[in-house]
């Protein structure tokens, strides 16, 4: 296997594909026509705040993720701090989260009055380690399990523990809408769970948006209260309270989008398929691990390397673009200083995180864009065979 200074790329032909990292155009020109139908009567009516598409799009993600209520929210992140408040938290309460998330897990307890309590993740599906949760149970009275990259977390395991140490969870299934693993569904397994519509997101929404999916129904009137400034009715302020609201506009978005959302999730598992087929047997890259019985939607398809900025640079001079999820882990980051971790607490998620690389993956993306990418990744890694040839003669 070559060396970074003895790779010879080929030359690029000049009817090579771009290859962005996302591209949300495919996905968009179906729903388009119909949503700007749908903005247009709104914008008729006027209801743009808590307008009747916020319920039409809460009924029918609850029924999605197989739960009795989802309260639409402005944000992932409100849904984690508000679903963390409503579940109970009290200030100064300590909160288990992995060590590999994206900072808002981070913030969400902070900002909801928990102390984070941190534990490492597992190295086949970097979720969080059950066996940690339960060593670190004494300190703390919530879990938040990441659904990380859109592969479920081991639910079985953690709810054993959880149940035996008297553990509230919520999951961050930002990243996770319609993951499956062991028979169960993401934002199932817990008394509640957040979820993120950023564009980018598998239902991604065209501003930011998330909610909260719960079968606890007072836990849901709360989070109902708290994201309008802790209304139980007009001008009745039982909470103090956020604006934290699902704005009608974008829940017109999810309504129309949540209709594809199974044909979408079918798609990125094909293109990650087609990633895991023909990037086998390259033993620089680490691919992605599926456990048995996990059903992921591939939120992201991140691959591990030692040199992870050298491979997007050539990538890039290719026409492919890449991202890194997450190069910093919270834990190490300066916002969290005060947390008093450091480099080597949490080995295998300080691992990921200076390995980690991100290929492209979307609804929509083209096989020719898929191959592209893969003969594009086996060429870092192999010589031009005019320059092995004149090794084995030297």
């Amino acid at each position: 296997m070559a060396g970074p200074r003895d790779r010879r790329p080929r030359p690029v032909p000049l009817d090579t594909p771009r290859v962005p990292f996302v591209d949300l155009a495919p996905a968009h020109r179906v729903v388009k026509q119909r949503i700007l139908d749908r903005i247009g009567e709104l914008i008729d009516l006027g209801h743009f705040t808590n307008g009747a598409p916020v319920v039409e799009f809460e009924r029918g993600f609850a029924d999605y993720c197989g739960r009795r209520h989802c309260v639409g929210l402005s944000s992932g992140l409100d849904a984690l701090r508000l679903g963390l408040i409503a579940s109970g938290l009290d200030g100064g309460a300590g909160v288990i989260l992995p060590a590999a998330t994206f900072a808002a897990t981070f913030e969400a307890v902070i900002q909801a009055g928990g102390v984070p309590v941190v534990v490492d993740v597992g190295d086949l599906d970097y979720g969080i380690d059950a066996s940690q949760v339960d060593a670190a149970a004494s300190r703390a009275t919530h879990v938040v399990p990441v659904h990380l990259y859109g592969q479920m977390a081991d639910m079985t395991g953690l709810v054993a523990v959880a149940g035996s140490r008297g553990l509230e969870i919520l999951e961050d299934a930002c990243q996770a809408h319609g993951a499956e693993r062991d028979g169960l569904r993401a934002g199932t397994t817990s008394r509640a769970a957040a979820f993120s519509f950023y564009p980018a997101k598998n239902l991604g929404a065209m501003g930011d948006a998330g909610a909260v999916a719960t079968d606890d129904e007072p836990l849901a009137g709360l989070v109902r209260a708290l994201r309008t400034h802790g209304e139980t009715r007009k001008y009745h302020h039982e909470h103090v309270g956020y604006t934290a609201r699902l704005d009608t506009i974008q829940a017109v978005v999810l309504v129309e989008k949540l209709a594809f959302l199974d044909e979408w999730n079918a798609q990125r598992r094909e293109a990650a398929r087609y990633y895991t087929e023909a990037l086998a047997g390259l033993d620089e890259l680490r691919l992605p691990t599926v456990p048995e019985g996990s059903r992921p939607v591939w939120h992201l398809y991140v691959v591990r390397i030692q040199d992870p900025e050298a491979f997007r640079a050539f990538l890039a001079e290719r026409g492919i673009a890449t991202a890194r999820h997450y190069p910093e882990p919270p834990h190490l980051a300066p916002a969290y200083r005060e947390l008093g971790f450091g480099p080597g607490d949490f080995p295998v998620a300080e691992a990921l995180a200076r390995e980690c690389v991100s290929l492209p993956i979307f609804p929509g993306i083209t096989e020719s864009q898929l191959d592209w990418t893969c003969a594009s990744i086996s060429d870092f890694f192999h010589l031009d065979s005019r320059r092995l040839a004149g090794l084995r003669g030297a």
